[in-house]
């Protein structure tokens, strides 16, 4: 028997919108409603295999029902905006992918559905409705059955049985009895799913209950009767129509089509989205022949508003460089887009297109199949490759593009292979051989590396480790793709491939589809030599182009391009030093706080299984739900999706306040996370040759401009509780140097008072007071010298919360105090700073209007959120679009005093030597004989790092540790 799918267009479409969170292109427009159908579309066809199936959708405007009963629907609000603008793309490019689809006017999708599968009944197919309405279960009889989009149920006649209580012939009497709220059809009110699954069993069906209706007593009886008049009003309204005229002559129409892999890729760039998405979404049988026209250099890069691959350029060799030489002062070049980007509506397309016309992109010629490339496979040929490379550099400004291979860690790489881009097509590479060991590769070429010649990587942090691993220096201009586009757009994904894909409408080789990832991973020597060739040319052919056009970009705006050259590319050499430096810790004084830890462990599990009355395993969610909720009968305040009671911190939180365990938990939890993520961990990532430990600092990853410490986290140290403090103890300086921490005071309120001009802010900073104080007694109404400790932390509590959007519930929650108290806390905040009331107002309404908001320095941070109709995560966004300026602008100060500190260390050939960097704080390895100097001059550089209304404080301290240093 062939099968019928039959999908719920709409259904599936409210599911994919309020089940994935806003998810939006890289200017902003909204694609997580289409993301979410299509891989819905992916998984419903795995799961039925159909013969035949369509997709149908509810047409806008009125339907028959509206005629039967002016009401219906009429509570609906309206559908928001970011869901609106999807349907159409969507719709449009599901014909694309083979899938048929009907959109019928005057009808409902249901209607539509059953029309449908009525006609393959008479065809004696077996018909599966994908869909979440339960008004779809009438459907329900021996050839139809409903697959539930919620929890991806088949149910036949039993499960909906099973699921509601009545068989499918009597869900028209059920939902007439229950009315429907969302489609606003009046029911009987009070009478729920138990009551009216009740009556239908005990009555038989909805006439006999009106029939009998005055044998139900009470309250809800009372209801019945009154609602008597309605009923078949509503049976009418709750029945789904199954003889509509549609647009189909027969269910051939409905056979899958010939999906269009031309359009397909120009929805798959127009809305950038992989092609894995898009594969997964079409119909069975047809990804295998599909994927290769997909994937398939793009014939016709105009449909995505590219009007050329810069592979084609046919003037890129001959064009000036857009990056200066150091030295250069910003200027404007023959590679101007028409106006700078500036607002959240000129999409990353459309500037490169600009681009790419006005540098003359080949209007002619298609991208070709591979890039072209010269192989290195002897010493001779390698001598030839390093003289042309240094006089090819000394004949131009531009950077050339590299791309490495590398096996192992970057920091002890074994180099397996070089390519070098001097143009799009002028690419040279080298692979690791028996008559050509890496040892020689890294020799022949060090001398270019090391002169001054200039270079550009993707992630170029990584790439001189992997340089420095193998012996070879690199000096001259660094400059790094991944970085330039973290300044355009900070809040998109910067890997080259997306890259590639973004500028260059090109798919370019993943290193994870090439050699594997995780356990499947494969060594270099055991893949395909030409695909490790081709991933390196192409990488470094990529990376030579993409440079191009990002850097005509930055340069062409005055605002970004300082962001990129005075901040972000030479701060990833300081951060490069840093990450080699690495920080001494104390594995033994780690051991033995683990150890003491582990005795404070054992006895919170005793004193658990002792307020619990059993034994259980406390990291155990499903066996503490069960203790909590089942034996000691404490109310459940949230359930997970999966509809078991939660026992997230935030309940716990809650819980705690009045009973003993949960609070137990807690400390728990708190102790073995401590204890498991430093304690136990830091020793063993302790780097065997040097014996310290070095972590990551993640350059472009926050949308703020923040740094990001991984492997290990070392930001996230707990330092308000007494054992955070033990843990950084634990790091240390070598013998014969100190610790030295240098730290700024209140940055981000102080930028709040540079933002927000606000006089009594200003004022404060400018008097030196202690602004806690300060604000205590604005707020409480009292002398400064008169404000309690009590009130100061308060004080500190709203000032640091309002920064980060903090409500009055919040605050409430905060202080532990009343919700209309906290009120009047905020309300004599902004009473007494205006100011800061003003720019808060300002800030969400520039985020509404332009999509993102600037730091002091004038990083743009986007807040695609912004656009979301759903109204907890448009407020999210507009209290990131208040904080958002704060943060990113003590990212910048941060940053250029890492700088400048590290320049002046280089410069005085002091020993010296940065070791981290956690929040506003920078911290030092010092010899004995340095702490002085060094204590008295770097907090200068750090107040000197960046000029705002109010003073830029420092505080300096030193000792044999980390925690002793503050």
């Amino acid at each position: 028997m062939s099968t019928l799918l039959l999908i719920d267009g709409s259904n599936y479409l409210f599911r994919a919108y309020h089940g994935l969170p806003p998810l939006s292109t890289s200017t902003g427009e909204p694609t997580g409603a289409m993301r979410g159908f299509l891989g819905m579309l992916g998984r419903v066809q795995g799961m039925v295999k159909p013969d035949r199936a369509v997709v149908v959708f509810d047409a806008p405007g009125k339907n028959f029902r509206h005629a039967m009963y002016p009401e219906y629907k009429a509570n609906r609000p309206p559908m928001p905006d970011d869901l609106r603008v999807q349907i159409e793309p969507l719709q449009k490019v599901l014909p694309d992918l083979g899938w048929p689809l009907l959109v019928v006017p005057g009808v409902e999708a249901d209607d539509v559905i059953a029309t449908l599968a009525q006609k393959g009944r008479a065809e004696g197919m077996k018909i599966v409705i994908a869909t979440g309405d339960k008004d779809m279960a009438q459907l329900v009889d021996e050839n139809v059955t409903l697959l539930n989009t919620m929890n991806t149920k088949f149910y036949d006649r039993d499960g909906v049985i099973e699921k509601y209580g009545v068989p499918p012939e009597r869900i028209i009497d059920y939902l007439a009895l229950m009315g429907d709220k969302v489609d606003n059809v009046p029911g009987i009110e009070k009478c729920g799913e138990k009551t009216a699954a009740k009556w239908i069993a005990q009555f038989g069906s909805l006439d006999e209950i009106k029939r009998r209706a005055d044998e139900v007593k009470g309250k809800i009886g009372e209801n019945l009767r009154k609602g008597l008049p309605f009923l078949d009003e509503a049976r009418k309204l709750v029945t789904i129509k199954n003889d509509c005229e549609l647009p189909v002559s027969g269910l051939a129409d409905l056979d899958f089509r010939t999906p269009s892999a031309e359009a397909l890729r120009a929805f798959a760039r127009r809305w950038e989205m992989s092609n894995e998405t898009i594969l997964r979404a079409l119909p069975p049988g047809m990804r295998a022949r599909v994927k290769t026209a997909l994937e398939a250099p793009n014939e016709s890069p105009h449909e995505a508003g590219v009007t050329g691959s810069l592979f084609d350029l046919g003037e890129l060799d001959a064009m000036p460089a857009p990056v200066p030489v150091p030295g250069d002062t910003p200027r404007k070049t023959a590679v101007e887009p028409a106006a700078a980007p500036q607002a959240v509506d000129v999409g990353t397309a459309e500037r490169v297109a600009r681009l790419q016309g006005a540098i003359g992109a080949s209007e002619a010629g298609d991208a070709p199949d591979e890039v072209p490339f010269t192989r290195v496979e002897d010493p001779l040929q390698l001598a030839d490759f390093a003289a042309r490379l240094a006089d090819a550099s000394a004949k131009s400004e531009f950077p050339a593009g590299i791309a490495l291979h590398f096996e192992g860690d970057c920091r002890h790489a074994r180099l397996a292979g070089v390519a070098v881009a001097l143009s799009p097509k002028d690419v040279t590479l080298v692979l690791a051989s028996e008559s050509l060991p890496a040892e020689a590769i890294a020799a022949g070429l060090s001398a270019w590396f090391a002169s001054d010649a200039p270079k550009v990587f993707h992630d170029a942090k990584t790439m001189l480790h992997v340089l420095a691993a193998a012996g070879v220096p690199v000096e001259g201009r660094v400059d790094d793709t991944m970085l330039m586009d973290y300044v355009v757009e900070a809040h998109v994904k910067h890997e080259l491939p997306k890259l590639a894909a973004r500028y260059l409408a090109r798919t370019i080789p993943e290193r994870d589809v090439v050699f594997g990832k995780g356990a499947k991973r494969k060594v270099w020597t055991d893949v395909p030599r030409e695909e490790v060739e081709k991933l390196l040319a192409e990488e470094a052919a990529a990376v030579r182009a993409i440079s191009s056009v990002l850097g005509s970009v930055l340069h062409a705006d005055e605002v970004l391009w300082p962001i990129y050259d005075e901040i972000e590319r030479p701060l990833l050499k300081v951060l490069f030093r840093m990450e080699n430096t690495g920080v001494a810790v104390d594995g033994f004084l780690l051991a033995r706080e683990s150890e003491e830890l582990g005795v404070r462990i054992d006895a919170l599990e005793a004193e658990a299984e002792r307020v619990a009355g059993t034994a259980f395993n406390l990291s155990s969610p499903k066996q503490l739900g069960k203790i909590l909720f089942e034996d000691l009968k404490l109310p459940v305040l949230k359930k997970t999706p999966s509809g078991t009671p939660s026992t997230d911190e935030d309940v716990l939180t809650e819980l705690a306040l009045d009973y003993p365990l949960p609070k137990i938990v807690l400390e728990h939890r708190r102790l073995t996370k401590l204890r498991s993520t430093y304690l136990e961990k830091l020793p063993r990532m302790a780097d065997p040759v040097d014996g310290r430990v070095h972590t990551t600092f993640g350059q472009a990853t926050a949308v703020t401009g923040r740094l990001a410490s991984s492997d290990p986290n070392l930001q996230n140290i707990p330092v308000r509780t007494e054992e955070g403090r033990r843990v950084r103890e634990a790091f240390v300086a070598e013998r014969g140097s100190v610790i030295v921490s240098a730290d700024y005071s209140q940055v981000e309120l102080r930028i709040m008072a540079h933002l927000s001009k606000d006089r009594g802010l200003l004022d404060a900073f400018a008097r030196g007071e202690d602004i806690h104080r300060s604000t205590a007694a604005e707020v409480f109404g009292r002398p400064i010298e008169a404000v309690t400790p009590d009130e100061r932390r308060m004080a500190k509590v709203i000032n640091f919360g309002l920064i980060y959007g903090m409500s009055a519930f919040g605050l409430a929650q905060n202080l532990g105090i009343d919700r209309r108290v906290a009120a009047n806390y905020i309300d004599a905040y902004f009473t007494r700073y205006p100011g800061v009331k003003r720019y808060m107002d300002e800030m969400r309404a520039l985020a509404h209007e332009q999509g993102f908001v600037e730091t002091v320095f004038g990083r743009r941070l986007w807040i695609p959120d912004i656009k979301s109709g759903r109204k907890p995560v448009q407020a999210a966004a507009e209290r990131a679009a208040i904080n958002a300026p704060m943060q990113g602008t003590a990212a910048d100060v941060i940053k250029k005093a890492m700088i400048v500190v590290d320049a002046w260390l280089r410069e005085r050939k002091l020993g010296a030597r940065l070791v981290l960097q956690v929040h506003d704080e920078l911290i030092l390895e010092v010899p004995e004989g340095e702490v002085e100097l060094v204590k008295t001059e770097v907090p200068k550089l750090m107040r000197e790092a960046a000029d705002l209304d109010v003073p830029l404080i420092a505080e300096v301290g030193s000792g044999e540790s980390w925690e002793a240093a503050h």
